[in-house]
């Protein structure tokens, strides 16, 4: 049996403006006074937590770097029962401050899919295998 991940760390230039983000944008559930390095959000399954970036290489003792601009490094994915479910999640996530990266489209492996980006450029796939729904563009 392989190990089972249970937690995603997003290391973060201003914790105050992405906690928002995932808050309200994304409406992520989190018990956060505003104070400290660390927040950690309520999240089925998976537990989404965000440090200073600033704090890490002394934690670590070691230099380490870090994306800038668009990350291409990873992304978080939303999986949404539909193909609708899709553009109108992108639509609401942009009108609430997401940087638009790529509008929903149709892919050639049967998915619709999307991208946003959060405040300091992570990548956030929105999409869906459109179950119950025809395959339209």
């Amino acid at each position: 049996m392989g190990v089972r991940f249970n937690g995603i760390g997003i290391f973060v230039c201003d914790i105050k403006i992405m906690v928002g983000f995932y808050r309200d944008v994304l409406g992520l559930e989190i018990d956060w006074n505003g104070e400290g390095p660390y927040a950690e959000f309520k999240h089925d399954g998976i537990r989404i937590m965000m440090y200073e970036r600033k704090l890490l290489p002394g934690y670590l003792g070691t230099d380490v770097s870090f994306p800038t601009g668009l990350n291409g490094s990873f992304e978080l994915a939303i999986d949404l029962p539909l193909f609708t479910d899709v553009d109108n999640e992108f639509e609401r996530v942009v009108r609430l401050g997401a940087q638009s990266v790529v509008s929903p489209r149709n892919e050639p492996w049967g998915m619709r899919t999307s991208y946003v980006a959060d405040p300091e450029g992570n990548l956030i796939e929105i999409g869906s295998w459109g179950k119950g729904e025809p395959k339209s563009e």
